[in-house]
């Protein structure tokens, strides 16, 4: 039986925490790229995507970020686009929730796009009905029942 000489298994890797994501630099995008919102996730390092110029692209998630940043619908992310397929994009990067409100204080996003909500796209805040979640009964009515 051969010795193990590694240093640990996949729990060890699995340990490993890359902090490098409590205060980075904010990055915009700059030419051949585009701010996108992830619409849903697709599987096989893949996810579906409305980029800021009102497209719908699918995106790759690059081998860098694969397992490493988790990427879910409704985040705020930076594409690059294709030259030569522009239905296509890669995922460049993944902005945390506070960089995207930056972002969008900024102005780099527009205004009717809508973060914290979890899928893009979801009810509106102008709701008419928000008053019907509940009944009102009067003294004499609850005595009938």
């Amino acid at each position: 039986m051969p010795k193990n000489k590694g240093k640990g298994g996949k729990n060890r890797k699995r340990g490993k925490n890359e902090a490098d994501d409590e205060k980075r630099e904010l990055v915009f995008k700059e030419d051949g790229q585009e701010y996108a919102q992830v619409l849903r996730m697709l599987g096989n390092g893949r996810c579906e995507a409305t980029c800021i110029d009102n497209t719908k692209r699918l995106c790759h998630i690059r081998g860098k970020m694969h397992k490493k940043v988790w990427i879910a619908a409704g985040d705020i992310i930076l594409v690059g686009l294709r030259d030569y397929q522009d239905d296509k994009a890669d995922v460049i990067l993944k902005y945390m929730p506070d960089e995207a409100r930056l972002l969008k204080a900024y102005g780099e996003l527009p205004d009717n796009i809508r973060l914290n909500e979890g899928i893009a796209g979801g009810l509106d805040e102008e709701d008419d009905g928000a008053g019907d979640d509940y009944l009102e009964f009067e003294d004499e009515d609850i005595d009938k029942i």
